[in-house]
């Protein structure tokens, strides 16, 4: 079976076993696990923050950074198709007591002027901005990548406008390996970063966030009011590490094979790849198609290749380190034999 649905399903190595079992711990509470404490560390050096949290997902890391950004009552602004807003259960109501505000976008980008008239006024009957919300890549945006010249614009706004700004980055080594450069040249233009070390990174749990000392001081109590203290988690946090060391540069096969995937989809099927193939994601649209979003589920299943329906009319592909060339080259063959 050929798994397309999501890169959340990598399974670790042997040699991410091997070193999970070998892996020196301790409570992680008192802050007396050791590969924690270097986890966080090398997280904070590589994203040229001051701190790093090792969290137990990215939803709990976007959860603990809502919590530590905003106050009951205020409003987070975000794009319509926000993971925080579509995948996360309404947590930062539930939990924050915060409300979205969503506004339309292109690939992720919000207009500048969208921004901007969404800062709420000092008005008694408004709610007060707590928060500017960006994904990174944008995974309903078909993994797409917020260019950097965007990101600056939007920082010195929200400077200005005195607003953090907060980057669910849960794929941004996706998008450092697009762009060609380090990860700290895009988390240099966010206050706080939560990236994801269990999708394409390939570790089997995990997420951190990254900020200053002041704002992971606050997340650090906030993370445990969510249930997110954990005892000795090392054992966790050293594949976090084999994945953050060894992982980041073999992203860009993923991207390679994303790109083949996407050519042979609008090739030699009637479905239709309509976005730009930047990363590892790929949205085939089904509205000019003779079948379905499920009826290609399932034909797919039966051929052996797992994907998703993702909206009403689209199907997610989704490449990964337990997806090889060959793996993309078999697909693609299977799609030519049904279409």
């Amino acid at each position: 079976m050929i798994d397309l649905r999501s890169d959340t399903l990598t399974k670790p190595s042997q040699i991410m076993r091997d070193m999970m079992s070998r892996a020196e711990v301790g409570d992680d509470v008192y802050g007396e696990d050791p590969t924690v404490n270097e986890l966080e560390a090398y997280a904070a050096e590589i994203t040229g923050k001051e701190a790093a949290l090792f969290v137990t997902s990215g939803t709990q890391g976007n959860q603990a950074a809502v919590l530590a950004h905003t106050q009951l009552g205020q409003e987070v602004i975000m794009d319509t198709d926000a993971h925080v807003f579509i995948y996360e259960g309404a947590a930062i109501s539930a939990f924050a007591g915060v409300q979205s505000r969503t506004l339309p976008h292109d690939r992720g980008q919000i207009a500048i002027k969208d921004l901007k008239a969404a800062i709420r006024s000092d008005d008694v009957h408004h709610p007060e901005t707590g928060l500017i919300w960006l994904e990174n890549t944008h995974n309903r945006g078909g993994g797409a990548v917020l260019p950097i010249e965007y990101l600056k614009e939007v920082h010195h706004f929200a400077k200005e406008v005195g607003v953090p700004v907060h980057m669910d980055g849960a794929r941004i080594f996706n998008a450092a390996v697009a762009s060609g450069v380090a990860v700290k040249e895009i988390t240099q233009h966010v206050d706080t970063v939560q990236f994801c070390l269990s999708k394409g990174l390939g570790a089997p749990v995990g997420s951190i966030l990254a900020g200053d000392q002041s704002f992971i001081h606050k997340a650090r109590k906030k993370r445990k009011m969510l249930g997110g203290g954990l005892r000795q988690a090392g054992i966790l946090a050293s594949a976090g590490l084999l994945a953050l060391r060894s992982n980041i540069d073999r992203l860009a096969e993923d991207h390679q094979n994303a790109v083949l995937l996407a050519e042979a989809i609008n090739t030699y099927t009637d479905l239709s790849v309509n976005h730009p193939v930047e990363t590892n994601i790929v949205i085939a649209e089904t509205d000019q198609s003779s079948r379905t979003a499920q009826e290609w589920v399932e034909l797919l299943a039966q051929k052996n290749v797992k994907i998703i329906q993702y909206k009403a009319e689209s199907l997610r592909f989704t490449t990964n380190l337990d997806v090889s060339k060959k793996d993309i080259e078999k697909v693609i063959e299977v799609l030519k034999e049904i279409s």
